[in-house]
């Protein structure tokens, strides 16, 4: 049986939108997660958060990364609270990581080849997580970026703000 979503997927839908509108597939079950590692080339996993280093940090980061020369194959987020087990899933595929929310995964043939978590993240500027992307696009990826043309990543560029008063979810109460 699936694990209920612990925030609301309303609430927080501006904060995977602003990863989709950057071409990152939002993906909602754990066969999602597999059939995307599945594939042969890179891919970037992205656990979104409803914290405020997610909104601060990660989500912008990696759209900003996104618009480098070079880009994985593949770009795909679980919404950590949200899609539990499809976040089960990737975090069994961060092997050798703690789970942690927000983190970004680069994979290769769906091995990891680079990874920032959590406790990297929150020491991070945009700036700083793009950089450390970017490197790691360029020694890894063939694709070339960026994502989206520059204008559409202008345009989608959201409020940042800490989701963390983003009510528990009970859908009971609807």
């Amino acid at each position: 049986m699936p694990l209920p979503p612990l925030y609301d997927p309303d609430a927080v839908r501006p904060m995977w939108e602003e990863l989709s509108d950057c071409k990152v597939t939002p993906l909602h079950h754990p066969e999602d997660v597999d059939a995307m590692l599945g594939k042969s080339g890179t891919a970037l996993v992205v656990v979104n958060s409803v914290c405020g280093c997610a909104a601060g940090s990660a989500r912008p980061g990696v759209t900003m990364a996104l618009q480098h020369s070079k880009i994985p194959d593949h770009l795909g987020t679980v919404f950590a609270g949200v899609d539990r087990d499809a976040t089960d899933r990737a975090r069994g595929y961060m092997t050798d990581v703690p789970p942690s929310s927000p983190a970004i995964a680069l994979f290769k043939d769906g091995q990891l080849v680079h990874m920032l978590e959590r406790r990297h993240i929150e020491r991070m500027s945009p700036d700083m997580v793009a950089g450390d992307l970017a490197a790691a696009f360029e020694a890894n990826c063939e694709a070339e970026g960026p994502s989206v043309p520059r204008e559409v990543w202008e345009r989608s560029a959201r409020e940042r703000m800490c989701g963390s008063n983003v009510p528990i979810f009970n859908p009971t109460f609807r």
